[in-house]
């Protein structure tokens, strides 16, 4: 290794440790991050467990996965059970865009002084 390539090396590993400057533009990607955030963790959880809702009726209603738990006929629980899936799956994209606009209002004001600040410049 020349002495050229070990510099290199040792500056790449030294920038790990070394603290670095926030500038506006990261501060503002950090707002930006802290609004959107929150609401799509929410949407993919919440969509996930109504999938599995859903996927458990469907179950119940194709398979002979009732008969399997002492169920005599799983046809009608199973539709109950995705029916109550599929609305919330449904209703996911409307709860998100609610906690995304609500989060969008509680930042707005911060978020907009700062990239003022960095049009300015």
């Amino acid at each position: 290794m020349n002495k050229n390539d070990q510099e290199f090396l040792v500056q790449k590993i030294r920038s790990q440790y070394t603290e670095k400057k926030t500038t506006k533009l990261d501060e503002l990607k950090e707002l930006d991050k802290k609004v959107k955030q929150p609401a799509n963790v929410f949407a993919y959880v919440f969509g996930s467990i109504s999938a599995i809702i859903m996927g458990t009726g469907m179950s119940l209603v194709m398979t002979d996965l009732g008969e399997t738990l002492g169920m005599g006929d799983a046809m009608v629980p199973g539709v109950i059970i995705g029916v109550i899936g599929l609305v919330l799956a449904l209703v996911n994209y409307p709860l998100y865009k609610k906690m995304l606009g609500s989060r969008k209002e509680k930042y707005a004001e911060q978020i907009i002084k700062l990239s003022d600040k960095l049009m300015e410049e």
